[in-house]
Order: C-alpha cells, then sequence, then structure tokens
C-alpha cells in the first residue's frame, strides 16, 4: 500500500526534485511548491521508493491533493 504526499497549500508545483523509482529518505525534499512568492517543499513523511509522481512543473495543485505516492520500507 503506498503513502500518499499531499500538497499542504494551493500554488504551483516550482520544481520536481525527484523521480519515479528514487529511493527517498524520511524528510528528503520531493517538490517544491511554490504559493504567494514563496518556495514551500514537500518533504517524504519517511523513507522510501518513489512509485508515482502525480503532478508536473508548472501544474497548479489544491491543499489535499495527492503530489507523489511512496511506497514505504519493509
Amino acid at each position: 500500500m503506498g503513502i500518499d504526499v499531499e500538497s499542504q497549500i494551493m500554488g504551483n508545483v516550482w520544481k520536481i526534485e525527484t523521480s519515479v523509482g528514487a529511493q527517498v529518505e524520511e524528510e528528503d525534499v520531493l517538490l517544491i511548491v511554490e504559493s504567494m512568492k514563496m518556495e514551500i517543499p514537500v518533504e517524504a513523511p519517511e523513507a522510501g521508493r518513489v512509485s508515482e509522481i502525480r503532478v508536473q512543473e508548472g501544474q497548479s495543485v489544491e491543499e489535499g491533493d495527492v503530489l507523489v505516492v511512496l511506497d514505504g520500507q519493509a
């Protein structure tokens, strides 16, 4: 079962810092959302493998949108 990483704020995806298949550690920056001229890093809530990236750079997102899905470490 995957772990959904959701947007905590409305904004635009400024930069994607990971790729599908990448191994990430807890607190690694997955992507950056720009909102109100501020860049907000979206971090991995736990270690795992990126199984999906559901957004593209420049895409608008709402609070609660799923941005990335991780397969958690067993």
